[in-house]
């Protein structure tokens, strides 16, 4: 009984990878040259060198700081676009049934 669980969930996971595989852009080396290559990459390369002579902490450590931050008000922004369209979508639901 629980092999036949395990295979299924197994299956399933698969599939999960199969279906992300087809979504992958396969050019993604040259898409990584050309931001290496951007002016935005520079620019982060500046600031990673200012924020860690700023902090007197290393480089390492800075641009961690830094990428984690975007990825916060990334997550940030996300979570608030969402619950804006979960606001819009009760409104609209809740003014279809009076």
């Amino acid at each position: 009984m629980m092999s036949d669980k395990q295979d299924a969930i197994q299956l399933l996971n698969t599939a999960v990878i199969k279906s992300k595989e087809k979504r992958i852009n396969a050019s993604y080396e040259d898409r990584l040259a050309k931001i290496c290559n951007s002016p935005v990459m520079d620019s982060l390369l500046a600031a990673v060198d200012h924020l860690s002579e700023q902090q007197k902490i290393s480089k390492d450590h800075a641009a961690v700081q830094i990428i984690e931050t975007i990825r916060e008000l990334d997550t940030i922004w996300n979570d608030y676009v969402l619950m804006e369209g979960i606001s819009k979508l009760k409104d609209l639901l809740k003014n279809n049934i009076h």
